[in-house]
């Protein structure tokens, strides 16, 4: 099998052509169980790009043929308010698509997918969904629309169908047995790779148009400077929660005194610098990019050098 590039990459760069919507039009198919036709991307605070930001964080906003606004985001290191932050994502959708004197009723369905490379929580599953449904508190009965709440959406809708919806993809926590068209994409967010047996909606169109083959020069030379900040940035997220730091700073707490933590907590700054210059060593970023990043002597690093080889 052919690797291909990042989902995450792909969308930022690839898949906002429309050109090539119906891959995404495939994946939100296979997630949502219904066919889904994009008709045209939208602008949010949320979403707008900035050269600057080297967040690997990407949010794309989609309008269906329904109305519906589908938010799509891809993160790849653990924040610990996620679930604020995507909250709030929707929040902020609903409010910008609803102008001044406009009835409430004109508010968009909005539903927000999350591609995530970290375990968040604590479950067993690798697909999340929630959605808003009231329940009695008495008789246990679910909360219906009346005739008049129906009349004034001109539709048969639930609250559930007016709520925003949401849909945790834990990419990392898949097992990578195919037991339905939804895997095969999922199987592809992980491993990057889309066996040619596949036959999920839009699986075959990714599986050409997101060949890294296919890339201009430019493109190629701007995806594998991508490819290496993500792996930088894991890194410096591993390093920075990692074991030097915490053996250090117990080590620290163990001896008692203000000396002896002080020692500890040095010990564990260290270790983690060293930990990521290694890291950096091993992605062949320039020894000059390392010692600023880590503010380690060039002797430091060309002494750890020599040890990574070995």
């Amino acid at each position: 099998m052919v690797k291909l590039l990042r989902f995450d990459w792909a969308i930022k760069h690839l898949l906002r052509h429309k050109a090539n919507f119906d891959i995404l039009e495939g994946f939100l198919s296979e997630l949502l169980n219904t066919n889904v036709i994009i008709e045209d991307l939208l602008e949010s605070e949320g979403n707008k790009e900035n050269e600057n930001d080297k967040s690997n964080r990407v949010d794309l906003l989609v309008r269906t043929d329904q109305q519906e606004q589908i938010i799509i985001e891809v993160q790849a290191t653990m924040e610990w308010d996620y679930l604020s932050r995507v909250l709030y994502g929707t929040s902020k959708v609903v409010t910008e698509y609803i102008q001044a004197g406009q009835p409430y009723r004109n508010i968009r369905k909005v539903i927000s997918v999350s591609i995530l490379f970290f375990n968040l929580g604590h479950g067993k599953d690798y697909l999340y969904h929630g959605s808003t449904e009231f329940r009695g508190m008495h008789h246990h009965d679910i909360l219906e629309l009346g005739e008049n709440e129906k009349n004034a959406y001109g539709l048969e809708k639930t609250p559930s169908d007016i709520f925003p919806e949401y849909y945790f993809i834990k990419v990392n926590q898949f097992n990578e047995r195919i037991k339905s068209k939804f895997d095969e994409w999922v199987y592809f967010l992980k491993t990057e790779k889309i066996d040619p047996t596949f036959s999920a909606k839009g699986i075959k169109s990714a599986a050409k148009k997101l060949d890294i083959l296919s890339l201009g020069e430019d493109d190629r030379r701007a995806y594998e400077r991508y490819e290496q900040d993500t792996h930088y940035e894991a890194s410096m997220h591993e390093s920075h929660y990692g074991r030097g730091k915490l053996e250090g700073l117990a080590e620290g707490a163990a001896i008692g005194e203000a000396k002896g933590r002080a020692e500890g907590e040095a010990k564990g700054k260290a270790e983690e610098k060293m930990g990521i210059a290694k890291n950096m060593l091993e992605l062949g970023i320039p020894l000059e990019t390392i010692a600023k990043s880590t503010k380690l002597s060039m002797e430091e690093i060309e002494e750890l050098q020599t040890n990574v080889s070995c």
